[in-house]
């Protein structure tokens, strides 16, 4: 159940409405725009992220949990930086997708949550000194690929929870976040907290998947993790207080701006923290516990399996529409 102030309801359906045209109709990297306001102070209650959306109860997301995806990144994280950037997240899609977060002082303090091998923390230390730059990650296995790189020497790396941020509140200048979005459990409470540890005037960053519109591609994505669609974005950045919304789109130059199979990292989203303190929006306990079995040891491992099987599909698309994007004529869509 989600009750808020009568003010926020025409906002969201303005928000909504302005991301109703077809996904291929904006090539990718042109911002999209959508600033919300509001005239009070309002407090909004959200017993669960899964309440929200009925398209999050009914996908099954079966590394969408910390554990799965713990053990997930366990196996991937020795060919994360040699497999899945290439086909996903390529340096001129970080650099452009890191523009909207404003790095442009080296003394800001900044914050890479879910950062990984710090492959996304590669293109933040280009502008900002290193000994100002925090990088947090659930994953040991892939915090140790991070702590290998030259580049990031300087960097406090630690290990965290992305929905449980270890920080005190208004710490930062930047949050940025790329690819860790789709394992939260509540994407809404990871958001909050995105939300509290930046400082008044501070900018968030989130950068993650775009929802599938092409059967297939959609069976596999909700199968596998969480692809939220933009307007989720919006209202969670909303919700979470954030003013000033954008959302850029990106994804690989040979998909020529295609979206119908959905992106592993298809937009950059941010917003701007109004006020000091935390966020206005209450939420009850956490769904889920770092590092604590939530399922008996076959339905982990079903899961696990399961969903990994699922994943292999989009190391696969990026092949297809890059063998596409060879032999298909220029002036056709793809």
């Amino acid at each position: 159940m989600l009750t808020a102030s009568p003010q926020l309801i025409p906002n969201q359906r303005v928000a909504e409405a302005s991301c109703s045209h077809p996904r291929s109709a904006l090539p990718v990297g042109r911002p999209l725009q959508r600033s919300i306001k509001f005239s009070h102070q309002r407090s909004l209650v959200l017993r669960s992220a899964a309440e929200t959306y009925s398209r999050e109860v009914t996908a099954p997301r079966l590394i969408q949990h910390k554990n799965e995806a713990y053990w997930f990144y366990a196996g991937l994280s020795q060919v994360y930086d040699h497999i899945v950037n290439p086909g996903h997240w390529t340096e001129d899609m970080r650099e452009e997708a890191l523009v909207p977060a404003k790095l442009d002082d080296p003394n800001l303090k900044v914050v890479d949550v879910g950062g990984g091998t710090g492959f996304t923390t590669l293109g933040i230390v280009k502008t900002i000194a290193p000994e100002n730059v925090t990088l947090i990650d659930q994953s040991p296995h892939q915090l140790a690929k991070a702590k290998a790189k030259p580049a990031l020497k300087g960097v406090t790396i630690l290990e965290g929870d992305a929905e449980d941020l270890p920080f005190p509140t208004d710490s930062f200048d930047r949050y940025v976040s790329a690819g860790s979005i789709e394992y939260w459990p509540e994407p809404q409470r990871g958001i909050k907290e995105a939300y509290r540890v930046i400082k008044e005037g501070g900018t968030a960053c989130v950068i993650g998947p775009v929802h599938p519109t092409f059967w297939l591609s959609r069976f596999f994505a909700d199968v596998w993790m969480l692809f939220p669609k933009e307007e989720e974005y919006i209202e969670w950045f909303t919700k979470a207080g954030f003013t000033d919304v954008k959302i850029t789109r990106i994804g690989p130059k040979w998909y020529r701006g295609v979206r119908r199979h959905g992106l592993i990292m298809g937009c950059s989203v941010t917003g701007v923290k109004p006020k000091a303190g935390e966020s206005p929006l209450a939420m009850g306990p956490k769904a889920e516990v770092s590092n604590k079995m939530n399922s008996n040891p076959l339905s982990f491992l079903m899961r696990l399996l399961l969903g990994t099987a699922a994943g292999f599909y989009y190391f696969l698309v990026p092949v297809y529409m890059y063998l596409k994007n060879l032999v298909w004529p220029k002036g056709l869509p793809m």
